[in-house]
């Protein structure tokens, strides 16, 4: 039977496109053969060109079109991201629900979300055709949008939703609620409601707590609130977060933002609710270490000093 294991990559980025050729090289040697978009390969193909020694790569590879991804979410057992988190972001929202675990490639800069760095790609690759890895659930969320009684949106998110006040607002009038409860109400620039995951993303940013993946809680972290008390919330993982925006001045605007990609101007009045999702994402894990550890060497913390724990005699 044959095995297929889907490649992500930036289309836009020269480095991503060498990756690829050496994961394709690799993945077939391996016996497994590899699936790539078409609108990821005109980087891939350039790379080809100069090698004209080589037989093209992608002769081997299996082609498809965006527009068939879903007849192949199922026959791909593992996908494998070449990028940063952005890349990683983007291949969580093609994939979720899937099933089919996400296994990052950091070509980027920090890479939270990435499991292996590109000094690594050779043997990343080759555990990966050999299932040498283990597979860790991240909570993710459903966020849905009300106004006037009707459901106008719904999306999904892995780090955070965001309701921001647009280019042209001085700021946006917000009531804060958790599980039909009002919480506080004040003018603010924005608010984030965050997952586990995503509490060392834009939650960080803008002063919300990092909160270690395996917690199961929902955060919320209002950006730049004009009140006393507008300190970051973390709560039980099947609470219902809601934000609401208060009747705005016309020349007033705010925008609701999943994961700094999708996108939706919000009318004066709605309703922002988001909740754990039923689907969570799935990421394949090479390494097994405390999350301790990958905070430190991402953020390059200053740990100097630290003796450990007193050993009993």
């Amino acid at each position: 039977m044959t095995r297929h294991i889907m490649v992500l990559l930036h289309p836009q980025r020269d480095e991503s496109a060498v990756a690829a050729v050496s994961v394709f090289k690799a993945l077939l040697d391996d016996g497994v053969t590899p699936v790539v978009l078409s609108d990821e390969i005109v980087g891939i193909r350039a790379r080809q060109a100069e090698a004209v020694d080589d037989e093209p790569i992608l002769n081997h590879c299996t082609i498809i079109d965006p527009s068939e991804l879903g007849e192949w979410k199922s026959a791909c057992e593992l996908v494998i991201v070449l990028g940063g988190d952005g890349t990683i972001l983007r291949a969580a929202e093609r994939f979720h629900g899937s099933g089919a675990p996400l296994m990052g490639i950091n070509l980027g800069h920090v890479g939270f979300l990435a499991e292996s760095e590109k000094e690594d790609l050779a043997e990343a690759v080759h555990r990966a055709s050999q299932r040498d890895y283990s597979v860790e659930e991240r909570l993710a969320l459903d966020v849905s949008v009300w106004h006037e009684g009707e459901n106008i949106f719904n999306a999904w998110a892995l780090n955070e939703v965001t309701i921001e006040k647009t280019s042209k607002s001085r700021m946006i009038d917000v009531v804060l609620g958790v599980d039909a409860r009002p919480v506080s109400s004040f003018g603010c620039d924005g608010v984030i409601l965050a997952t586990p995951t995503g509490s060392t993303a834009y939650s960080f940013s803008a002063g919300g707590p990092i909160v270690w993946p395996e917690v199961e809680a929902l955060i919320l972290v209002p950006i730049s609130a004009h009140a006393l008390f507008s300190k970051p919330l973390v709560v039980n993982p099947t609470s219902r977060l809601g934000v609401e925006i208060s009747q705005m001045n016309p020349e007033f605007s705010a925008v609701l933002w999943c994961d700094g990609r999708r996108a939706l101007e919000l009318p004066s009045g709605a309703r922002v609710e988001a909740t754990r999702s039923k689907s969570p994402i799935r990421l394949a894990r090479l390494h097994t270490g405390p999350f301790t550890d990958r905070l430190v060497a991402k953020f390059r913390l200053p740990v100097s000093g630290w003796r450990g724990p007193i050993k009993e005699a």
